[in-house]
């Protein structure tokens, strides 16, 4: 036989006792039976049911209640019982049930639609389990019902409009589920509701003006849903009504005037809303109010609300406004005010510290920060007696805190932190025995912290950060044995830490960075075993650490970065919880202990510039939270151990300035998270990994100074977040890869010092976010300058010196206006520089020969010169001729010499034989020649027959002479 129908068995044995035990007089409750049918569904881990059974009256079983003649079940009270399982259906047999109380329990499943029936019900209380569906639209037929609470439960949809037909209902609560839609106006038939608790769903649209139907309301609570729109008029009908809290929806409009005739209302917030326009005056006829809250709104003007007409009002707060102008001066007028608490933060209000404020003799909290007050503190302060809380931080208050602080006896927290308060911090705040937060951080003051200080025995908080306190430490500061935070970072503080401080055993927050204190860490530390933070940064500590750190195992967050510390670091490893440390710049020295490990929890480890030497641990590869990992600037050797690959949450990767090597690991590509990666100033070698493409997130990347080779990664473009690119100084060959365009988002882009070859490729002319530097000397760089260059907008920085680049400059690059360093020297480049260049010096320029234009000489007078240089090499060609022709006219003349001598000889001859008349036929031929040529000025070309004709007729001549001049005109006509 199966458990459940065991179940079934025993159950119908019990219902059967029960019946026949009815029958023979023991119990004449029918009820019974289904009382143990509803048990049957329950489950009763405590055991508050066991005595639900059929050898007892029901009358005597736990959390019922029955009627005088003990036949009837009239109640129901198994709250807080530890009862699980779900409502049974079977109740609605219970017929006179009055009262049913299953609240505070681990019921499940719905209210079941049945209880409608139970015609009798008067209280229906299941709060606080974790029933879930809706509220079944038969409730609405009880209608003899005067409680209904199902809130805190995990009930969902809109509320029923049958609620609106439970005339009888005074108490209402639907508060902590998640309902939703809006509130039905059917709400407004309840007239003799008492308390409306809404509170905490997701309840929208408006607040129904039925509303003023529950004429009896006393409670109205809607806080924290998302309701909307105005505030009904309506509600100031509600006479009777003490509690108003609608605060946290998003309620807008101004405050109905209405609600001042609300004359019996002792609470009202608003809080959390959209409200706009100014605080009605009429809420001051709200006599009997003793806490108005309207923060976190929209109002604005001037604050119109007087304590001396609200005279039961003992909490006011209307902070995170728009109001404006100053405290009223009527605000309090006698010393009768009852107000405690006053929360005026986070406005617009100005002026002087209210002196009338200090009527308000009751005040036990003040809060008027983050306003535009100013001026000094009065030193009447320390009327308000009884002032537990003064916040009067992120004002204008200036001058110095009045001594007269220290008779305010009850003071527990004092903040004025981002003011202008000037001078000491007075001694007689010493006299302060209960303070137990001081925070004057980020004001003016100076001089020493005062020794009596330390006589605040109730410390525990003090923040004294950004002043130009003086001094030491007190050397009495152990005497606050509570203290849990000291901070007085940003001080000009000096001199060795007082040992004392070690006997502030509760201390947990520890800073003293960025002063002027200095020796060494005192061995008391060893008692600062809840020490968790501890940062002293920027000091001048210097020694090595006390060994006893090691027995401070809360550490979470060390910084001992900028100082002097010296010796191992082996003393802060104590703690198993380490999250934080920061030794950077110090003179740490020795290896890195592998203990180091044991705090798992380790997210950023910085060690840079001291002179730890050794390898990198690999046990490091158990530090899955690493982050920040920065081990620069130290002396470390041997390779990256392949362990941390098992670190993929590390951001930055920081190992420059070592004597690290080995090829890149490519398992580099696995850390998807890397941001900021520098290995530069090693001894790496081989290729750049391709797997590097896969940090999609990197936005750093620095293999400077190494001796890689190879080309640059095509898988460089993956890196689409990259900023900067730096791999100058290495033995990197091959082309710029063009999928470098991809990285649209670089700034600074380092290639100089390789042995990059081919063209520059004009994709780079898409990186227009560079801005830092575009550095490509000092390689093999050839062809022209691309002109995409020019649109490279943002540019500071280019240099393409030191390459074998050609042509002319782009004048694209005169758009480059925010340009201030330029160097295109040492190329072959040629033509005129555009005129925007002229402000650059001549060095930029040099090792162009054939490049003119400003700063250079100008074009015109390289032109010039070049056609100089060419007319001296004509001049020489022309010499060259010359001393050619001038030759050869020497051996013809020679010639012709010999041949007239010749022909001289023989007319000479003739004529002593032939006579006067054939000679004077001889001249006249020679005379006149042909007559038509002489005429036609045309010359007489020398052969050796012939010889130029004398113009001179009158005078006889030689033929020598003849010659010469015919020489003369020859050597002037010669082409």
């Amino acid at each position: 036989m199966g458990s459940a129908q065991m179940c079934n068995l025993v159950l119908f044995l019990a219902i059967l006792h029960a019946v026949l035990a009815g029958s023979s007089g023991e119990d004449n409750s029918a009820e019974s039976y289904w009382l143990l049918r509803i048990k049957s569904e329950l489950v009763d881990p405590v055991g508050v049911l066991d005595n639900w059974s059929p050898r007892a009256h029901i009358c005597s079983w736990n959390g019922l209640t029955c009627s005088l003649d003990q036949t009837h079940v009239l109640g129901m009270n198994l709250s807080g019982s530890g009862l699980s399982g779900s409502i049974s259906h079977e109740l609605w047999h219970l017929t006179s049930l009055q009262i049913l109380d299953l609240s505070l329990n681990s019921l499940t499943g719905s209210i079941p639609s049945e209880l409608g029936k139970l015609q009798n019900l008067q209280m229906l209380l299941l709060y606080a389990n974790s029933l879930s569906g809706k509220i079944p639209e038969e409730i609405g037929l009880l209608k003899n019902l005067q409680v209904l609470r199902v809130g805190d439960n995990l009930l969902s949809g809109e509320i029923t409009p049958s609620i609106g037909n439970l005339t009888q209902l005074r108490v209402l609560g639907l508060s902590y589920c998640q309902f939703n839609g809006s509130i039905p106006s059917g709400i407004g038939n309840l007239k003799h509701l008492v308390s409306l608790d809404l509170q905490k769903n997701s309840l929208d649209g408006h607040i129904p003006e039925e509303i003023h139907g529950c004429e009896e309301l006393q409670n109205l609570a809607a806080l924290n849903n998302k309701l909307e729109g105005d505030i009904p008029a309506s509600i100031g009908m509600l006479r009777s009504l003490q509690i108003l809290n609608l605060a946290n929806n998003s309620l807008s409009g101004s405050i109905p005037v209405e609600l001042g005739q609300l004359s019996n209302l002792k609470y009202l917030s608003l809080l959390g809303n959209r409200l706009s326009g100014r605080i009605p005056p009429q809420l001051n006829q709200l006599v009997q109010l003793e806490t108005l809250d309207l923060s976190v709104n929209n109002f604005s003007g001037a604050i119109s609300l007087f304590n001396a007409q609200l005279k039961n009002l003992r909490t006011l707060v209307l902070s995170n406004n728009d109001l404006t102008g100053s405290i009223p001066s009527n605000f309090c007028l006698s010393n009768s005010s009852k107000l405690q608490q006053l929360f005026l933060a986070r406005n617009s209000l100005s002026g002087k510290f209210q002196l009338d404020l200090l009527n308000c003799r009751s005040l036990q909290q003040l809060d008027l920060s983050d306003n535009d007050f100013e001026g000094g503190l009065p030193s009447d302060l320390e009327k308000l007696e009884h002032l537990t809380d003064l916040l009067l931080n992120n004002n204008s208050f200036s001058g110095n805190l009045p001594s007269e602080i220290g008779n305010m006896s009850n003071l527990e927290t004092l903040i004025l932190f981002d003011n202008m308060i000037t001078g000491r911090l007075p001694p007689e705040i010493g006299k302060l025995q209960r303070l137990s937060t001081i925070y004057l951080y980020d004001n003016q003051m100076s001089g020493g912290i005062p020794r009596e200080l330390t006589n605040c025995t109730s410390l525990t908080k003090i923040d004294f950060f950004g002043n130009h306190f003086t001094g030491s430490i007190p050397a009495t500061i152990g005497k606050l044995k509570n203290l849990n935070m000291l901070q007085l970072r940003q001080n000009d503080l000096s001199g060795p830490i007082p040992p004392s401080l070690g006997y502030c055993k509760r201390l947990q927050i520890m800073a003293l960075a960025d002063n002027k204190i200095s020796g060494t860490l005192p061995e008391t530390f060893r008692f600062l075993t809840e020490l968790n933070k501890i940062t002293l940064y920027n000091n001048s500590f210097e020694g090595p650490l006390p060994a006893s750190l090691f027995l401070l195992k809360n550490l979470k967050i060390i910084n001992f970065s900028h100082n002097r510390f010296s010796g191992s670091i082996s003393p802060l490893l104590g703690s198993n919880s380490l999250a934080v440390l920061d030794l950077t710049n110090n003179s740490f020295s020795g290896p890195i202990p592998s203990e180091l490990t044991q705090s798992r929890n380790l997210s950023r480890l910085r060690l840079a510039h001291n002179h730890l030497s050794g390898e990198i641990p690999s046990e490091f590869g158990s530090l899955t939270k690493l982050t920040f990992f920065d081990l620069s600037f130290n002396n470390l050797t041997g390779e990256v151990p392949p362990q941390l690959s098992n670190c993929k949450k590390i951001q930055h990767f920081l190992l420059s300035n070592n004597q690290l090597a080995g090829t890149m690991p490519p398992w580099l590509g696995s850390l998807e998270e890397l941001g900021e990666l520098d290995f530069s100033f090693n001894n790496f070698h081989g290729n750049i990994p391709a797997e590097l493409g896969n940090c999609s997130g990197l936005l750093k990347l620095s293999l400077h100074s190494n001796k890689l080779s190879g080309n640059i990664p095509q898988e460089i473009g993956n890196l689409t977040s990259l900023n900067v690119l730096n791999l100058q100084r290495n033995n990197l060959s091959g082309l710029i890869p063009s999928t470098i365009q991809e990285c649209e988002k670089i700034f600074e882009l380092r290639l100089s010092e390789n042995f990059l070859t081919g063209s520059i490729p004009p994709e780079l002319g898409k990186l227009t976010e560079l801005q830092v530097i575009l550095d490509l000397s000092e390689n093999s760089f050839s062809g022209e300058i691309p002109s995409s260059l020019g649109n490279l907008m943002k540019l500071e920085r280019l240099n393409l010196s030191l390459n074998h680049l050609q042509g002319e400059v782009p004048f694209s690059l005169a758009k480059l206006t925010s340009l201030h360093m330029l160097n295109l020297s040492n190329n072959d480049l040629q033509g005129q520089l555009p005129s925007t260049f002229s402000g650059f010096p001549l060095s930029s320029f040099l090792g162009n020969d054939k490049l003119c234009g400003p700063p250079l000489v100008s074009c015109l007078e390289s032109a010039g010169q070049e056609k100089r240089e060419l007319s001296n090499t004509a001049v020489v060609g022309i010499i060259v001729a010359i001393v050619f022709t001038s030759s050869l006219i020497c051996l013809v003349m020679l010639y012709m010499i010999v041949r007239i001598w010749c022909n001289w000889r023989k007319v000479t001859i003739s004529s002593m034989d032939a006579g006067g008349t054939e000679q004077r036929r001889e001249e006249e031929k020679w005379e006149y020649g042909d007559k038509e040529k002489r005429t036609n000025g045309e010359y007489w070309k020398v052969n050796s027959m012939a010889l130029v004709p004398s113009q001179d007729k009158q005078t006889p001549r030689t033929c020598i002479f003849h010659f010469k001049m015919d020489a003369e005109i020859t050597g002037n006509t010669l082409v």
